[in-house]
């Protein structure tokens, strides 16, 4: 059945979309301070409900597959991100979040044989741009810890975006399967680091309740499954520059919810990063889709082959 693109492509847009209003839920409901926890409730509970749904276990290889890519994508992100927001001044973290598109060109370059394009790149230097533009402020001294966090948080979840790519997912195993065996693996490995660097977990009231419900399924179950149902039909970088949706998402959260002001020079950053986000979707010419678990390598004689990873040996 033909994949309807724009369709596709609008409803993986509704995962950084709702990501943006993490930082609104986080601070106006949830207790402070408490980020190893709040990445737990986010990803534990959701994991299981998902496999509960799907009723399907990883075989043979995929279970490591599934415990590494949900430390990349799950159990290494939410901790890093969370540290380097924490410790970086005004939206600083955001600002290096968003060179994601550029870590996976560079990644699908050297695991999908997918060479970089002037586009692609300008694209994402464009989308960097226009996010430091919303959500940079002036201020303090940059710390190293932090910086340092925020670009293995945006390196983790570029590595793992790549390899979802190159992976694909088994033979008769939907996106709903998959995405709950990486949100419980990240669980997993996020719940002994909250016990030993934040103690027992906080009392919770009426609003927190809700946050960490909301967080749990809409913010993670319902837009991770469709993050990785995107990626499993769009390319790698495709994907990817929907990212910077999120920190978008956040300012207009922020606009119409919290009361906060957009300057002229953040909406004229929220253009140009928007913008960069609708050239990434554009298909590079001659460019054709690859089913899931699929990528085109260079083979000789100038001709491309398809090598299909779900019978292929991962290359060490």
């Amino acid at each position: 059945m033909a994949v309807n693109r724009p369709a596709l492509i609008a409803l993986t847009a509704l995962a950084p979309v709702s990501w943006g209003t993490t930082y609104a839920v986080t601070t106006e409901f949830l207790p402070p301070d408490r980020p190893l926890f709040t990445g737990l409730m986010r990803a534990l509970p959701a994991g299981l409900l998902l496999l509960a749904l799907a009723r399907v276990l990883p075989r043979g290889a995929w279970w490591w597959k599934a415990a590494v890519l949900g430390a990349l994508n799950i159990g290494a992100f939410f901790p890093l991100l969370f540290l380097s927001a924490y410790r970086l001044p005004g939206g600083m973290a955001a600002v290096v979040g968003s060179v994601g598109p550029l870590f996976v060109v560079g990644l699908s370059a050297l695991l999908l044989g997918q060479r970089p394009t002037t586009r692609s790149v300008l694209a994402g230097v464009v989308a960097a741009s226009g996010v430091s533009l919303v959500v940079l402020k002036a201020a303090g001294a940059l710390d190293p810890l932090g910086a340092l966090a925020a670009l293995a948080a945006t390196a983790s979840m570029s590595t793992g975006t790549v390899l979802t790519k190159r992976w694909g997912r088994p033979d008769g195993v939907g996106p709903l399967a998959v995405t709950g065996w990486q949100l419980t693996a990240g669980g997993l490995l996020i719940a002994p680091l909250a016990l030993l660097a934040e103690g027992a977990p906080p009392a919770l009231d009426g609003p927190a309740v809700g946050g960490y419900l909301y967080l749990a399924l809409a913010n993670t179950a319902v837009a991770y499954w469709l993050w990785f149902r995107g990626m499993g039909r769009l390319s790698a970088t495709q994907v990817t520059f929907l990212g910077p949706l999120s920190p978008l998402s956040a300012a207009v959260v922020g606009w119409a919810a919290l009361g906060e002001t957009l300057t002229p020079v953040q909406v004229a950053g929220m253009t140009l990063a928007f913008g960069a986000t609708v050239a990434g979707q554009l298909a590079p010419r001659g460019g054709t889709p690859t089913r899931p678990g699929t990528f085109s390598s260079p083979a000789k004689n100038g001709r491309k082959e398809s090598m299909d990873l779900r019978s292929e040996p991962l290359r060490r």
